[in-house]
């Protein structure tokens, strides 16, 4: 669907520019001023872009309010006099995207529509992904974080075998089962096997089941774990511990979707979506001939990695806020102060996620006022300093010039040299990014 863009100015000369000029980008509507603006919001809009000073009653900042109460997450970009640039500053504070002065640059239109386009969309996909996971265990909102919920959406359509890999602690088990619930298994049974915890004599009767007297202690028949996710998803945790008869075995019920009970040599057809899960490094067990490189590569159809919390750093406020919710006492929602908030942004949390909401959780139990601070995490947690302001800039302390070639050069590396997207995604022209990086570096 075409995206709609709402322009609004009592110039009628630039009323018709701007539609003509923008028309590429989307279906443009007009209005002349702020109430026929508001009519226009009575449909859903995706951008809106209006001329700050109109006559009365209202001017941009009345169109601004509007669009916001009717569609918070369209951004609305404020053209301005020269005159009036602390005006259009006040607009930035009720919540602008941007704003352009005039007589404005074609070029820094197009260029600040089209940006406020892609955010519109980033965030609408951001939302529609975060609604087709349905968990609230996977929180956060770093970009690492955001690239596994897109993976978990997409892979989730599919029945096939899915290799989850992280340190411990990071949520894996949260993933597999964001997986299931997306599914079209989300109303059979999930199965989560902790393999590292199962002897590995008794491995085998635990996933496959075993025969009345099949064994020393058998003594009536067991289904195994396979027939007990069937229709559902069998979670295999910590799958590097699992030893290489089972091995064998797994390898089979993967390719010929069936099983066989200990003790039996009626194979049993199996209808299971399995996942795995291991924080061991599984191609370096290839090499060491303690893993099964065909089930490896049966098992890593789709691989979704968990990065640790030390990387992803801008999760810690928004795990916070969530674990404090889970563990609060009574239903009264704690407090943690920002001080609190910061110390533990500041420590690496070895034991990643898990790590935090135990410590979290710990604070809530131990605080009886419900404000948590510093002084409720034990050390060394309590003691992390958080990074002084500025304090980036010590040591490498580069000329605003440099890191603005530096970013430039991160961007043209990350399109893999095609400078015009690199331009497009950084919002100059070509011009200006010959000037930061040079002309011959990159593609066309």
């Amino acid at each position: 669907m075409s995206p709609r863009i709402l322009v609004v100015d009592d110039d009628p000369h630039a009323l018709d520019l701007l539609s003509r000029l923008l028309r590429p980008m989307g279906e443009v509507v007009t209005a002349a001023n702020p109430k026929a603006a508001k009519a226009q919001l009575e449909q859903p809009v995706d951008v809106v872009l209006t001329d700050m000073a109109m006559p009365n009653p209202g001017d941009g900042l009345t169109v601004l309010l509007a669009s916001k109460e009717a569609w918070p997450e369209a951004p609305v970009i404020v053209v301005t006099a020269y005159g009036n640039i602390e005006g259009a500053l006040d607009t930035i504070q009720q919540g602008a995207f941007d704003y352009l002065a005039k007589p404005f640059d074609i070029d820094a239109i197009v260029r600040v529509v089209g940006r406020a386009l892609e955010q519109k969309r980033l965030v609408e996909e951001n939302r529609s992904l975060k609604q087709q996971v349905k968990t609230a265990a996977l929180v956060g909102r770093s970009s690492a974080l955001l690239e596994v919920f897109k993976q978990v959406a997409r892979a989730a359509t599919s029945d096939v075998p899915v290799l989850i890999t992280g340190e411990t602690g990071t949520g894996k088990e949260m993933v597999a089962r964001s997986l299931h619930q997306r599914s079209n298994r989300a109303q059979g049974p999930f199965v989560p096997v902790d393999c590292g915890a199962i002897a590995e004599t008794l491995m085998e009767s635990e996933l496959f089941g075993h025969a009345k007297g099949s064994f020393t202690g058998a003594q009536s028949l067991r289904r195994g774990l396979f027939e007990e996710a069937s229709k559902g998803t069998l979670f295999l945790d910590e799958l590097g511990d699992v030893g290489l008869k089972v091995q064998v075995q797994l390898l089979r019920a993967l390719q010929e979707k069936e099983i066989r009970r200990v003790g039996e040599s009626t194979a049993i057809p199996v209808d299971v979506r399995v996942v795995a899960a291991t924080n061991k490094d599984l191609p370096a067990l290839v090499k060491e001939g303690k893993f099964r490189e065909d089930l490896l590569y049966r098992l890593d159809v789709v691989h979704l990695h968990l990065p640790p919390l030390r990387e992803r750093k801008e999760d810690v406020p928004a795990l916070i806020e969530h674990f404090a919710a889970k563990h609060a006492k009574g239903g009264a929602r704690p407090v943690v102060t920002k001080d609190a908030v910061a110390r533990l942004a500041a420590y690496d949390w070895p034991g990643n996620v898990r790590q935090l909401e135990n410590v979290v959780a710990r604070a809530l139990a131990l605080n009886a006022t419900g404000i948590v601070g510093p002084a409720d995490f034990p050390a060394p947690i309590g003691d992390a300093q958080p990074p002084k302001s500025g304090s980036a800039l010590t040591g490498d302390s580069p000329s605003l010039a440099e890191l603005g070639r530096r970013y430039a050069a991160q961007v043209l590396q990350q399109t893999a040299g095609n400078k015009s997207e690199a331009a497009r995604i950084l919002g100059v022209d070509r011009k200006t990014l010959y000037k930061l990086v040079g002309p011959d570096s990159g593609e066309e």
